[in-house]
């Protein structure tokens, strides 16, 4: 048992994947960036302000899972080229379509919240509330955030 009072070994395989959900949401957050930085047409106003606000809730995101790794006795991942190796969203450059930057957030978020939802059940199955009402509480936002932009791009 480590100073939580968790089990160190199961601890050290969730700090892991917890590494895996930074690396995801740093390739989401670059990505994000570049929708706001190159969109182009008539839903521009809009859209403009909604990615950043997407990328700054996204870099509060990361701040809060390299804590969490840290709080847990784990080191976070924090070089482009480890999160190249372990995220599974891909880089997206010099997109200027709106519509396009947002079906890649939609993909971003929904391989997002499947590695979520993995940890979740990890964290349960040690007793770790702390990252299981961090993550539970990511997932909430997720789903919500989906709906509204499926809602969106329906028109």
């Amino acid at each position: 048992m480590n100073k939580l009072g968790l089990n160190q070994e199961k601890v050290n395989d969730l700090i892991t994947d917890l590494n895996s959900l930074l690396a995801n949401y740093q390739l989401l957050y670059s990505n994000v960036r570049g929708f706001h930085w190159n969109i182009k047409g008539n839903n521009f106003f809009e859209l403009h302000l909604k990615f950043e606000e997407i990328y700054n809730d996204l870099q509060v995101k990361i701040d809060e899972v390299a804590e969490r790794i840290l709080t847990l006795g784990g080191v976070p991942e924090n070089t482009f080229t480890m999160y190249l190796k372990s995220a599974s969203i891909k880089e997206i450059s010099k997109e200027t379509n709106g519509a396009k930057g947002l079906e890649n957030i939609i993909e971003g978020i929904s391989i997002i919240i499947k590695l979520e939802r993995s940890l979740l059940e990890k964290s349960a199955e040690i007793n770790d509330e702390g990252t299981n009402s961090l993550v539970s509480g990511y997932i909430t936002e997720h789903e919500k955030s989906l709906w509204m932009f499926n809602a969106y791009l329906s028109n």
